[in-house]
């Protein structure tokens, strides 16, 4: 019966457009850039990330990671794209929507990494609030989460400049380069629609 079938998958752009970022899900093609801009910035990444698979920079990992983002969007439970740099279209980073929730709580989980190489620039910046948009906009979400550990004072930077509002701290909440790490949490709700919130 038509009442009790989920909503449809949403309708996803195949290009998110920023001021000075472009976002698309990841392709296979991607891999080498993707690669080299990993291994190269491997010490800036691996201190605030999950520990890194052995095979996490083989074309097999990789091509197994790009299955489960595309699997993730079939089913409307996480979304993942590529960042890349306007003008020169070089590949810079990622940002993904997990832990996507429907039904009351229609939230999302903001997750994101960049190329030692681009940060301290507001390419990040730029590309969350893509992702903002995109969230609140095409997904319909009522909410983003995000988290990120007290001494990473970028993230936090990111965070605040897209609109995040500190929420609390969590505790042991992410195990993070094999560790479980403290975070301070934030949220984003989607802007009031008539009044109300969307």
């Amino acid at each position: 019966m038509a009442f009790l079938r989920s909503s449809t998958r949403p309708e996803v752009p195949s290009l998110l457009q920023g001021s000075r970022v472009w976002l698309r899900q990841p392709q296979i093609g991607d891999y080498v850039a993707w690669a080299e801009l990993r291994a190269m910035s491997r010490d800036h990444l691996v201190p605030w990330e999950p520990l890194w698979p052995r095979d996490d920079l083989t074309r097999s990992g990789y091509r197994r990671r790009v299955r489960h983002y595309q699997r993730e969007a079939r089913e409307d439970q996480g979304y993942a794209f590529s960042i890349f740099q306007s003008g020169d279209d070089r590949l810079i980073g990622g940002v993904t929507l997990s832990n996507l929730r429907r039904g009351i709580t229609q939230a999302a989980t903001l997750g994101y990494w960049l190329g030692r190489p681009y940060t301290g620039q507001g390419l990040m910046t730029d590309a969350v609030k893509s992702i903002i948009e995109f969230s609140f906009d095409t997904l319909q979400l009522h909410r983003l989460d995000a988290a990120a550990m007290p001494v990473n004072a970028p993230s936090i930077r990111v965070l605040e400049r897209a609109g995040f509002e500190h929420e609390g701290f969590a505790k042991s909440y992410l195990k993070i380069s094999g560790a479980w790490e403290d975070h301070v949490l934030y949220g984003l709700v989607a802007p009031s629609v008539g009044g109300r919130s969307a």
